[in-house]
């Protein structure tokens, strides 16, 4: 039986992922980033917890167990380079000396070319996670107002721009002003951040990067989102069709027609 390992960072996308790939008939390798990854436990061939500091550790676990391909996902905030919990390694410390900036991609790449470097594919997340993208159109029963609709077009201009440039893939708008980018400090915080400077029915948008590569750092909804929406009562949540995996969907379209949100799939040109 074909083997894949899973490096799980933060949220339940890694173990819908893992349930996924168990279910196409591979036996599924797990590795928890610790201190960021939720619980991933679970019936599968072999689930590991290790330092996210720990690269070199990782790769000797995925060769021991023979692992050959793997998927990253789930959220490693960089805000973790700046804490001193995080001790790397010396692999974890021969990459971060090869970096020429602390930009995503850059990251992304480097662990890329690393694991690689030792025989280990990374694969797309969409490999395993198709019927998880969101689609075009509204998913809500309340649709966005003219004026909402206004500001998802503005936003999206913004956020493909930051995403260009490597910096985030949300902003957060009123009155087609920009309320948030999001940076370091992730999609969460910087919905808060702009919430609170909106004061209520901001729009979120979310996009792909232009660049965007499906191996790693794929936008992603889901309940977290709404929540952290609820709490500055945020009106609308527009991500880009076919390019951001909504988790958890049914449970999240429940809640945003409870809370009066409005959740839309934007298609872009190109």
């Amino acid at each position: 039986m074909k083997k894949i390992g899973i490096i799980a960072g933060k949220g339940r996308l890694p173990i819908t992922i893992a349930n996924e790939a168990k279910r196409l008939g591979y036996e599924v390798v797990i590795i928890g980033l610790e201190p960021i990854a939720d619980s991933v436990n679970g019936d599968f061939h072999r689930v590991y917890r290790i330092n996210v500091g720990k690269f070199g550790k990782l790769i000797k676990t995925l060769k021991k167990e023979g692992v050959k391909e793997v998927i990253m996902v789930g959220k490693v905030s960089k805000t973790l380079l700046y804490k001193s919990k995080l001790v790397p390694d010396l692999r974890a410390i021969k990459v971060l000396m090869k970096l020429p900036d602390r930009k995503d991609d850059t990251i992304l790449q480097a662990i890329t070319e690393e694991l690689e470097s030792e025989g280990i594919k990374l694969l797309e997340t969409a490999a395993f996670s198709k019927g998880l993208f969101i689609k075009e159109g509204v998913l809500t029963k309340r649709k966005p107002t003219k004026n909402e609709k206004e500001d998802i077009l503005f936003g999206v201009e913004i956020a493909k721009e930051m995403g260009r440039l490597d910096i985030g893939q949300t902003v957060v708008v009123k009155d087609r002003a920009v309320m948030a980018v999001e940076a370091i400090e992730g999609t969460d915080e910087a919905i808060r951040r702009g919430g609170a400077l909106a004061g209520e029915k901001a729009v979120v948008v979310k996009v792909a990067k232009p660049q965007q590569d499906m191996r790693y750092d794929v936008p992603v909804v889901g309940m977290e989102t709404l929540k952290v929406m609820k709490e500055v009562k945020a009106a609308v949540l527009a991500a880009e069709a076919e390019k951001t995996i909504l988790v958890d969907r049914e449970e999240v379209v429940r809640f945003a027609d409870k809370e009066g949100i409005s959740i839309v799939g934007v298609k872009l040109k190109g």
